[in-house]
């Protein structure tokens, strides 16, 4: 009997260093834009850290308002900074953990095989080959806000809106120009830059002049039980390191 209880109770410490290590998993809200390359900054952190990170990829905009109903994420990464600011304001994010990461492009982008010429820049989306055009939802996506004042900005919105396919989120966004749903898209310059829609098609970039910045901003959920691994993960992104992968894939950083 002592042997079994002893092995009981080796199985049962086991099983309870398991449980912690899996407690201890980090659980990231991300704005779709970091598909491409939020993988590898958390590959890293995993690296430099031994816990694993769960990522989950959105509109910046859902994720304020499920944060707000209390879904249970450590961080919240938005393609649209206010969103971080009114948690934090609100006490829904931990006072003084907000970090500008970076700051998000948008580019015209259509398939390789569409016809569509794009030296015209921003006003191909007039062409009359043009039939649909993907913009992320502007109700709750930066990017899409970025789409409409773009084209409001070349005064080609009110020629154009009929013609918008909404996504989503940007992601869902550059998968309807991308299946062929829609001629073109505006999408995310870090999509762009992506293996998969870099392989599929051809982008002009937007001028960034054309609609307001689109700042980034990650914050510590209120509600984590992981603070302080939360907060780690939050001081990675004012690295050198990770300004210069995010650089990469076309994001504006305060970093050189």
């Amino acid at each position: 009997m002592p042997i079994r209880r002893a092995i009981a109770a080796a199985i049962i410490g086991v099983l309870f260093s398991w449980s912690r290590a899996a407690a201890q998993d980090l659980t990231i809200a991300a704005a779709s834009d970091l598909q491409a390359v939020l993988p590898a900054i958390a590959a890293q952190f995993e690296k430099d850290t031994g816990h694993k990170v769960a990522l989950t990829f959105g509109s910046s905009g859902n994720f304020y308002t499920q944060i707000q109903n209390g879904a249970p994420f450590d961080v919240f990464m938005s393609a649209d900074i206010d969103y971080p600011k009114r948690l934090e304001q609100s006490g829904l994010a931990e006072r003084g953990s907000l970090v500008e990461y970076a700051t998000g492009r948008i580019v015209l982008w259509t398939r390789k095989d569409s016809g569509v010429d794009l030296k015209a820049g921003l006003a191909s989306v007039a062409d009359a080959r043009v039939k649909r055009i993907a913009i992320a939802n502007p109700a709750h996506a930066p990017y899409g806000r970025a789409a409409v004042a773009a084209l409001r900005h070349e005064m080609l919105y009110d020629r154009v809106r009929s013609k918008f396919v909404l996504g989503e989120n940007i992601s869902q966004t550059a998968q309807f120009a991308q299946s062929g749903n829609a001629e073109v898209g505006i999408v995310a310059l870090s999509l762009a830059l992506g293996q998969t829609l870099s392989n599929d098609g051809t982008y002009v970039e937007i001028p960034a002049d054309f609609h307001p910045p689109i700042a980034q901003a990650a914050v510590v959920v209120a509600k984590s039980t992981k603070k302080d691994l939360a907060r780690q993960f939050v001081d990675l992104l004012k690295q050198p390191a990770t300004a210069k992968l995010l650089q990469s894939y076309g994001f504006a950083t305060n970093q050189r």
